[in-house]
Parts: C-alpha cells; sequence; structure tokens
C-alpha cells in the first residue's frame, strides 16, 4: 500500500473510530443527562483537569518521541512503559494525598472521595499507553475502534444502570472506570506486544531530551484547555459549571470527531515525509482545508439550531447552557487549524520551539482571563473566542516559515471555506427564526435547518468550486 492510500485508509478509520466512539459515548451521555442533575456532572468537571494533567504528564510526549522513532526497539517500548506505570502510580498517590485540599478548593466536601476513587483512571490508562501507541504509529486504527467501542458501550451501561439507581455523581465516576479497565484488558488481548524486564536509562534520556518539552506545552495547553473549568467551578457554582461542561462536551463532539482523528493520522504521516518540504507543505494545505471544509459549516449548523438541539436531547432543565454552547461552537472552528500548525513544528524537532510559543500564548491567555472574569462567564467565552483566532496565527506565523507556507496564504486557502459556511448559516438562522414563529416541533425544526443547510453548502461548494470540495471528490471518491 502506498503512502497515499495507507494515509487515506488510516484517515477513514481514524474518523471512523472517533465517530462511532464519540457517538457512543454521547449518546450515552444524553441519558445520564436526563437521569442526572447539571451540579453532579459539574462535579465531575471539576476534576477533569488533574486528570488530563495526569495523562499528559505520564505520556503526552515520550509516545509522540515514539511515534517520530523510525527505529523503535524493545528497549525504547518497554522503558517507555515501566516509565508510564511508575509515574501513574506516583502521580495516584499525589492525588490521593492531595484529595482534601482538591475538595477545600472547591468547597465540595464530597470530592475527596470522589478523586481518590476517580483518579484510579491514571493507573489504569498506563497499562495500554504504548500498546495504543504502536496501533497509532502503524495507522492500525481499525483494531483501535474494536476496543474502543466495546469499552464504551460496556462502560456507558453500567453508568446508566447506576445512575437509575440513584447512585447520583458515582454512577458517572465507576463509568469511567469501567471503560478504562477493559480499554486496558483489551489492549492487551488485541496487541502482541509485551514489555521485556529492562529499562534502559539511554533509551529514556533519548525520548525524555525530545519529549518533556512536549510534555511541557502539552500541561500547558491542558491546563489552558481545562482553566474555564477550575475558574467556573471556583468563582461561580457546580450547577453553572455542569452547564458549561454539557455545551463544552456537546461542541467537541464535531471537533474532537474531525480535529482528533485527522490528528491521529497527520502527525505519522507529517513525520514520514518531514524530510520534503514541498510534500509537507501540499499534503498540509490539503488536510487543513479538509479540515476546515467538513469542520466548519457543522459547528456553524449546531449554533443555529442550539436551543431546539438542546431542548430536544436533554429536556428544558438544561436551556441554560444554550448561550454558552453557541460561543464555543463558533470558538472550536479554528480549533483544529492551529493544532495541526503545531505538528508541523514537532515532526521538524521543533520541541523547543513548540515549547516558547505554548508558554507565549498562555501567559497571554492567562491574562486576559484575569482581565475578564469580572465580566463574568460570558466574559471569559468571549475571550475564548477571540484567543482561538490568536492562536492560530501565532502557530502559523513559525510553522509556515518551516514549510514555506505563511500566513496570508493560508488564510487566503481558508477564507472562501469560512466565507461561505458563514453566509449559509446566517441565512439558516433567519429560516429558523421563522420555523419556531410557525410552532414548529424540534426535531422536525431540526431536520429541516439541517437539509437546508447541507444542501446549499453542498450546491454552492460545487458553484464557486471550492479546492476542499474537488480534493475530497480525487482523495475519498476518486472522481
Amino acid at each position: 500500500m502506498g503512502f497515499k492510500e495507507k494515509a487515506v485508509s488510516g484517515m477513514l478509520w481514524s474518523i471512523w473510530q472517533q465517530l462511532s466512539g464519540k457517538l457512543i459515548g454521547f449518546s450515552i451521555s444524553i441519558f445520564l443527562a436526563r437521569i442526572l442533575e447539571p451540579a453532579e456532572f459539574g462535579l465531575i468537571a471539576m476534576l477533569s483537569i488533574f486528570i488530563a494533567v495526569g495523562n499528559i504528564l505520564l505520556d503526552g510526549g515520550l509516545t509522540a518521541s515514539l511515534i517520530r522513532t523510525t527505529d523503535a526497539d524493545q528497549k525504547d517500548l518497554s522503558t517507555i512503559f515501566y516509565f508510564n506505570l511508575a509515574g501513574s502510580t506516583f502521580l495516584y498517590l499525589l492525588l490521593f494525598l492531595s484529595s482534601p485540599l482538591i475538595a477545600d478548593f472547591y468547597n465540595q466536601p464530597l470530592l475527596k472521595a470522589v478523586v481518590r476513587v476517580y483518579g484510579l483512571i491514571l493507573v489504569l490508562n498506563a497499562f495500554f499507553g504504548v500498546q495504543s501507541t504502536l496501533l497509532i504509529k502503524d495507522l492500525k486504527l481499525k483494531k483501535q475502534t474494536s476496543i474502543q467501542i466495546p469499552a464504551a458501550i460496556c462502560g456507558g451501561i453500567l453508568g446508566i444502570v447506576l445512575a437509575k439507581m440513584g447512585y447520583g455523581v458515582w454512577s458517572l465516576v465507576w463509568m469511567g472506570l469501567c471503560t478504562s479497565f477493559l480499554s486496558t484488558a483489551m489492549h492487551w488481548i488485541y496487541s502482541p506486544w509485551r514489555p521485556s524486564l529492562v529499562f534502559d536509562k539511554e533509551c529514556f534520556k533519548k525520548h525524555f531530551n525530545f519529549g518533556y518539552k512536549m510534555t511541557l506545552s502539552g500541561i500547558l495547553d491542558t491546563v489552558y484547555q481545562n482553566i474555564y473549568f477550575i475558574i467556573i467551578g471556583k468563582y461561580f457554582s457546580a450547577v453553572q459549571l455542569g452547564f458549561y461542561s454539557r455545551a463544552e462536551s456537546i461542541s467537541q463532539l464535531p471537533i474532537s470527531n474531525i480535529s482528533a482523528a485527522v490528528n491521529k493520522v497527520a502527525y505519522p504521516m507529517f513525520a514520514e515525509i518531514s524530510n520534503d518540504v514541498v510534500q509537507l507543505k501540499n499534503v498540509y494545505k490539503k488536510l487543513m482545508q479538509q479540515v476546515l471544509f467538513w469542520n466548519a459549516p457543522v459547528l456553524i449548523l449546531l449554533c443555529v439550531v442550539a436551543e431546539p438541539l438542546i431542548r430536544f436531547l436533554l429536556t428544558d432543565k438544561w436551556l441554560p447552557s444554550v448561550p454558552y454552547f453557541k460561543i464555543l461552537c463558533i470558538s472550536g472552528i479554528m480549533y483544529p487549524l492551529h493544532s495541526y500548525n503545531l505538528n508541523i513544528l514537532k515532526v521538524m524537532g521543533k520541541s523547543a520551539l513548540f515549547l516558547k510559543l505554548e508558554i507565549v500564548k498562555k501567559v497571554l491567555s492567562v491574562v486576559g482571563i484575569l482581565s475578564f472574569i469580572s465580566f463574568g462567564i460570558y466574559g471569559l467565552l468571549y475571550f475564548q473566542l477571540f484567543f482561538n483566532f490568536v492562536a492560530y496565527y501565532i502557530n502559523s506565523i513559525y510553522s509556515g516559515e518551516l514549510i514555506h507556507y505563511p500566513v496570508k496564504e493560508q488564510v487566503e486557502d481558508i477564507l472562501p471555506i469560512l466565507a461561505l459556511a458563514g453566509s449559509i448559516g446566517v441565512a439558516c438562522y433567519f429560516l429558523d427564526l421563522l420555523l419556531a414563529h410557525l410552532f414548529i416541533p424540534d426535531l422536525i425544526r431540526i431536520m429541516i435547518i439541517g437539509i437546508c443547510y447541507a444542501l446549499f453548502y453542498y450546491a454552492f461548494s460545487q458553484l464557486v468550486k471550492l479546492t476542499a470540495m474537488r480534493d475530497f471528490k480525487q482523495l475519498i471518491l476518486k472522481k
């Protein structure tokens, strides 16, 4: 299988993996949201940063180094495995001992017990980090799909059953633990790799020298991505955090499906052609346009139908999350693009520059957040929207220099897609207002707007001959 065919196949399986896994998770969350209260989701959201940072500390940089290393052997794999295992145990103990402080910080006494149980996810995830990385490195996304989907389904069923029985926030805790445990077990069943009794210091130094910068960058980014959970949880209420977390979760569905799926393939793909700047630029350009071509219209459509969608899926008790949801959808349009710019820095070995950029962006972000917190949640959300565009600009300056793809040229390539998606979104917004005045049922209203948007977007993409549409036909449909 050639490079192009391998990349396309891997990308399709990655998208299917993300789509199927996220849709299953999303469906489960819908059932749980109808049973549980917003405050119970808010409690789990308060812990998201600790789990996320823990996972980054474990393997965020070392696994990226492993993917980048073309001649990784058993010593490399075993060394990283044992480091992850020891690190996860240490982090869990630290989290366990810090649980009273976390509960006091949020003024939520129940969090002490929740942290001590929920934190075990870190240890479970460490057991399959290397196996998962090998599947990604070899673009065996079909096998990953067959692991993640059953684990998500079983964990979700357990969570729903416990929620029905009145376990409240603990239903979310045990659902997460069950999913991680099954993922671990199935990775060991499906993956032939097993660790050897070896920990090589030289191998560790090699991966650590590259990986620690990536890890620090990942921590900075993770803290930033979760800082709104911290601030809302600390200065507002668990109920408001619950509304925000649900809005953020639903808005992330298309972003994580399209962006994360392509990202799994993009980094190994970029790494394979990193010595050919011309080809790297060409592949990156097509990838960027394709992601935006699908991501932008979906998010704008969700923004248009936000109110009937939230009411239909989650019931009226979640309607306060609608304004948050709309802002987050628009904010998410640019996020995939600046993350792909960062992939360019990684495959070109510019991890030091990567770290510097992350520090600069996060310092600017913290200053902005502190400046806007007095305006309440909406001030924070509008700043988040603004800063996503700033982050894209900062990242694209340096990655653009490396592959001779300046910001101006990148903007010229994506502007037609944004203009088309936004224009159709405005037209559909006024159509939705008309349907609302006619008291059309929510599901029918969503379907009408969705069909109209899709038809207009396809028709005008053909009419104006968008490059992304042409590339999609050539790459996927073979036309």
